[in-house]
């Protein structure tokens, strides 16, 4: 079992950049799907981007493809998003998940993962 803590969300202006981690423990990150998701008020869960534990094959939603990157530092346990070129509609409550077998086709949703971190809110003002 891995514990996930979520950091380094906040407030900012639109354009700006943030670094999200999601640090693990109790089991090493390295075997693991790893995702970021995020949830505003009122609205589903919906997905932001993931990384496959092996390959380095990473996935995006649409409306971040160009600004944000998920990667991934095993020898930290860590996981991050950066995101670049912030808009007011990535305000959010930003959650981290991982899980060891994810399948392809649930790479993008939630269900396909069963660890998840306590969350941090990143909100842009305009």
């Amino acid at each position: 079992q891995v514990q996930l803590v979520e950091s380094g969300g906040g407030l900012v202006q639109a354009g700006d950049s943030l670094r999200l981690s999601c640090s693990a423990s109790g089991r090493t990150l390295g075997t693991y799907n790893v995702a970021w998701f995020r949830q505003a008020p009122g609205l589903e869960r919906e997905f932001v981007a993931a990384l496959r534990r092996s390959g380095g094959y990473t996935y995006y939603t649409d409306s971040v493809k160009g600004r944000f990157t998920i990667s991934r530092d095993n020898a930290k346990s860590t996981v991050y998003l950066q995101m670049n070129t912030l808009k007011p509609e990535d305000t959010a409550i930003y959650y981290c998940a991982a899980s060891q077998t994810t399948i392809l086709s649930n790479t993008r949703s939630p269900g396909g993962y069963n660890f998840w971190g306590q969350g941090t809110p990143v909100t842009v003002s305009a």
